[in-house]
């Protein structure tokens, strides 16, 4: 869905070309262009391989049991479709490894109630931007949420809340999320020894309670709550 692809209003030749591949696209006859937006959900093969490969993957290296891919191929069949079939396709490599399948509503529903059944969920990105958000709740809120986007070269690494900036010179964001990123990043650049010692330094803070954040029921510091984890290390 975030390619881009994009129309508004609906063009008469596009509505046109749709309305002769696909008989559903009659009852908006009546329905003038201007009155039409219309986004385009785009899956690729190669894309969706990519996905459940790395996925595997990572389960693979991390000793995970499962992956769950998280679609609604029952409503959209055929971009969420091809996903799960590739996801089947991929799982045969990995016969160590179970594959799940859910759809996207009732894996929200599922999280909330048994969160720890889960642990490495493989979605496209409308589906994972709903999803990373909920399962950041679950451990604590954004404060807690690491992220970073991978590709075979290259990667960038930043918390899941971004820049933060109606909390900029505040110095009241909980760095947790920027500490965790930067444990992905050290894993990512193959310095495990760095990421577990700075893991291990952060679950030391939060274990013992004392040093928090407004969002921990604290009064500390981004820089307090910072210092706390380097004096750790």
């Amino acid at each position: 869905m975030y390619v881009g692809i994009e129309f508004h209003p609906l063009p008469d030749e596009l509505r046109a070309s749709l309305k002769k591949h696909n008989i559903k696209m009659s009852r908006f006859d009546s329905t003038p262009g201007e009155d039409i937006a219309v986004s385009l959900r785009l899956n690729t093969r190669n894309g969706c391989r990519n996905i459940m490969t790395d996925a595997f993957e990572f389960a693979k290296a991390n000793g995970r049991k499962s992956v769950a891919v998280v679609e609604k191929p029952n409503v959209v069949r055929e971009t969420s479709g091809l996903m799960v079939r590739t996801a089947r396709e991929v799982a045969k490599n990995y016969p160590g490894i179970e594959l799940w399948e859910t759809n996207i509503d009732a894996m929200c529903m599922w999280l909330v109630k048994n969160p720890t059944d889960y642990s490495v969920l493989a979605t496209t990105n409308l589906f994972g931007d709903i999803i990373s958000d909920l399962c950041a709740q679950l451990v604590g809120g954004l404060g807690f949420a690491a992220s970073g986007n991978l590709g075979d070269n290259y990667a960038v690494f930043e918390p899941t809340h971004g820049s933060a900036p109606k909390y900029a010179g505040q110095y009241k964001v909980n760095p947790m999320a920027m500490l965790l990123t930067t444990k992905m990043m050290f894993d990512w650049l193959g310095e495990t020894d760095k990421g577990i010692a700075l893991e291990g330094a952060i679950a030391d803070v939060i274990k013992e309670g004392t040093v928090r954040t407004y969002d921990m029921g604290g009064t500390s510091t981004t820089l307090e709550v910072a210092q706390a984890v380097a004096d750790k290390l």
